[in-house]
């Protein structure tokens, strides 16, 4: 599907798209936010454009952001405006003229309690979604400016990822979501970062350069997995995601465009989907679980897919449990299992080769 936007719209400044695909919303530089919606066969999809009324004259936006169960949308402007709306029914929660000097990044938690936007001035700060009350200031040293922010994902370790940099040093920060205090840092990326992603699962965490260079981080270790230097040689990545299916990841700059780089990370458990399916089930449910709690679950689930196979192997009558004849005795048990004394090899007889 392709749309061109009307001179008077401007370029496009940032996107953002629903979790269900089905649609996405743009900033540009002279306009406010458009709403783009898909439809059609996959083979012939079309772009249908729609106004969105409380942020039809907002200005550029720098952040645009959906909750992870699409049930929010933030817009953060260059202006330093913070609007949260519910959606789709579009009504305001939050409408915050002087949130930020001006917007930097944002992100939602995965149960979609929090926003943590941050600021071109440095500071960052923690919002409710369900009020748009404010909740804090991330506590940081004079000479610290936090840029970048995500929340964990993988549904058993609730942790904010943030990007900082000390004077010419750049490392990344973890807090804990449950108090807010920073837990420790790490040099990873060893750069200023334009960019930063958390995969679907929680497993990896993605930095980009303004140089063009990524790194992908194994969060239980925080140790580097996969590293290309100069990928998008010279040039700011602009936009850095990682494809849901499998480890892949697509960058972009205004140089080199897209390009796809399969990472060199270990493959994943086949059973790790379900268990996935579980931790971020009862993440959005607001349950809170620890990571033994789920393996105990999985447990159960198999013990009682035992018991059915039981019940239904004692009901059928199956190959395995046909009923017996009249006239046919059982077999003994013994003549099944053949003779515990022979030792015989050839019990079975000679076979022809």
């Amino acid at each position: 599907a392709r749309h061109e936007l009307e001179e008077s719209d401007g370029d496009p400044i940032t996107i953002a798209v629903h979790p269900s695909g089905d649609c996405f919303v743009c900033s540009t530089t002279n306009g406010g936010c458009k709403l783009f919606e898909l439809y059609g066969q996959e083979t012939h999809l079309q772009l249908s454009t729609k106004e969105l009324p409380p942020l039809l004259d907002a200005g550029p936006q720098k952040c645009l952001a959906f909750s992870v169960d699409g049930s929010r949308f933030a817009a953060g402007g260059v202006d330093g405006r913070l609007r949260i709306l519910e959606w789709p029914t579009l009504r305001i929660i939050v409408d915050e003229v002087r949130a930020h000097k001006s917007f930097r990044d944002m992100d939602f938690s995965l149960d979609s309690e929090f926003l943590a936007s941050t600021s071109t001035d440095g500071s960052a700060r923690i919002w409710k979604t369900e009020d748009g009350v404010p909740l804090m200031t991330l506590a940081r040293n004079s000479d610290e400016k936090i840029e970048l922010c995500r929340f964990s994902k993988d549904g058993t370790k609730p942790f904010l990822f943030c990007t900082v940099q000390r004077g010419d040093k750049a490392v990344t920060a973890v807090y804990d979501i449950s108090t807010w205090n920073k837990i420790g840092h790490k040099r990873l990326l060893g750069k200023p970062a334009s960019v930063m992603s958390v995969s679907l699962d929680g497993k990896y965490l993605a930095l980009g350069s303004k140089d063009g260079d990524i790194c992908v981080v194994e969060v239980k270790k925080m140790e580097i997995s996969h590293w290309n230097k100069r990928l998008h040689l010279g040039t700011s990545i602009a936009s850095l995601e990682f494809c849901p299916s499998q480890r892949v990841v697509l960058t972009t700059s205004s140089q080199w465009g897209a390009m796809v780089t399969k990472l060199n990370v270990p493959a994943d458990w086949k059973g790790i989907h379900l268990f996935l399916s579980l931790s971020n089930y009862f993440t959005l449910t607001r349950v809170r679980v620890s990571e033994w709690q789920i393996y105990l679950l999985l447990l159960g689930l198999f013990l009682a897919s035992a018991v059915v196979f039981y019940i239904f192997f004692e009901k059928s009558d199956s190959f395995w449990n046909f009923p017996i004849a009249r006239e046919q005795t059982r077999r003994n048990i013994d003549s099944f299992l053949g003779d515990a004394q022979s030792d015989d090899p050839n019990a079975f007889g000679p076979l022809d080769m």
